[in-house]
C-alpha cells in the first residue's frame, strides 16, 4: 500500500503550500485551533481547483459531536455546498450521548454525500468501543477513519492505532493523525503498520501585535509549511524504499 499524507488547512495560503509541498490530499477547514470547522464556500471552490484532491470538514460548531436534528440539517446544506463547489469529498462524524456513534445521523449525512469520498473524523476517539465503531463505518461505506487511537496524540495512542489497523484490515483505511511530525512519523508507521497519515504540517508565525491586541488574531498563529510537507513526504518515501528492499 502506498503511504499517503493528508494535510489540514484553514487558509488559501495553506492550500497553496499543500500544492507546492506535494500533499496527497487536503482537508479544508475553518478554525483549526478548535479542531476544524466547516470552511467557507470560497475556500471550498479554491480547493476544488487546486489540482490536489480536497475534502471539506463538515462540523458546524466547536465542542462535542452530539448534534441536534437542526444541526444535522445544517450539515446537509454544507455537504451540498461542498458538492456544488466540486470537492472530492467530505469529512464528518456524529456521536450519541451514550458513547457510541450516532448511526441515524451518519446515515442521513452519508446519503447527503452520495457520490463523494467520505472520511469519518476523530469523533471515533470519543466513543467507548472504537472497534465496533470501525464496523459501523465500514457498513456505512466510509473510505477512511481519522484517529489518534483515542489518545491526545498518536505517540500516546500507538498500541490502540495498531489494534484498529489490524481490526480494519482491508475493509477501510485507518489514517493516523494528531501530533505527527517528520521526527515521529517513521516510528508511528513502523509501530502501527498504518500507511495513511494526517497532519497540519504547520510552523509558528508571529502575528501583527496591533491586530492581535485588538482581538483579531492570536499573538502567535500557525502557518502551513510546504517544507514540512516535503519533509513528511521524504520520510514516507524512505519508508516505502525500506519495505521494498526488505521484500
Amino acid at each position: 500500500m502506498r503511504a499517503t499524507l493528508e494535510v489540514c488547512v484553514d487558509t488559501l495560503e495553506g492550500v497553496e503550500a499543500c500544492v507546492e509541498g506535494g500533499a496527497d490530499r487536503i482537508e479544508l477547514c475553518a478554525a483549526l485551533p478548535l479542531g476544524g470547522l466547516t470552511p467557507s464556500y470560497g475556500l471550498m471552490r479554491a480547493g476544488a481547483k487546486c489540482g490536489v484532491p480536497a475534502y471539506a470538514m463538515i462540523r458546524p460548531r466547536q465542542g462535542d459531536f452530539c448534534f441536534s436534528m437542526r444541526e444535522i440539517a445544517l450539515m446537509r446544506d454544507d455537504i451540498a455546498a461542498a458538492q456544488e463547489a466540486g470537492l472530492a469529498g467530505v469529512v464528518f462524524g456524529a456521536a450519541a450521548v451514550d458513547g457510541v456513534l450516532d448511526k441515524e445521523a451518519l446515515e442521513i449525512l452519508s446519503e447527503a454525500s452520495a457520490g463523494m469520498g467520505r472520511t469519518l473524523h476523530r469523533v471515533i476517539d470519543t466513543v467507548e468501543d472504537r472497534l465496533v465503531a470501525i464496523d459501523l463505518a465500514v457498513a456505512l461505506g466510509f473510505e477512511r477513519i481519522l484517529t489518534s487511537g483515542g489518545a491526545p496524540s498518536v505517540l500516546e495512542g500507538q498500541d490502540a492505532l495498531a489494534a484498529m489497523c489490524a481490526h480494519a484490515g482491508d475493509r477501510i483505511e485507518i489514517m493516523a493523525g494528531s501530533g505527527l511530525t517528520p521526527e515521529n512519523l517513521g516510528e508511528i508507521a513502523r509501530s502501527t503498520r498504518i500507511r495513511s497519515f494526517h497532519a497540519s504540517c504547520s510552523v509558528p508565525l508571529r502575528s501583527d501585535q496591533k491586530i492581535a491586541g485588538l482581538g483579531f488574531s492570536r499573538s502567535v498563529e500557525r502557518q502551513t509549511s510546504a517544507r514540512t510537507i516535503r519533509d513528511m513526504k521524504d520520510v514516507l518515501k524512505r519508508l516505502e524504499l525500506a519495505e521494498q528492499t526488505a521484500n
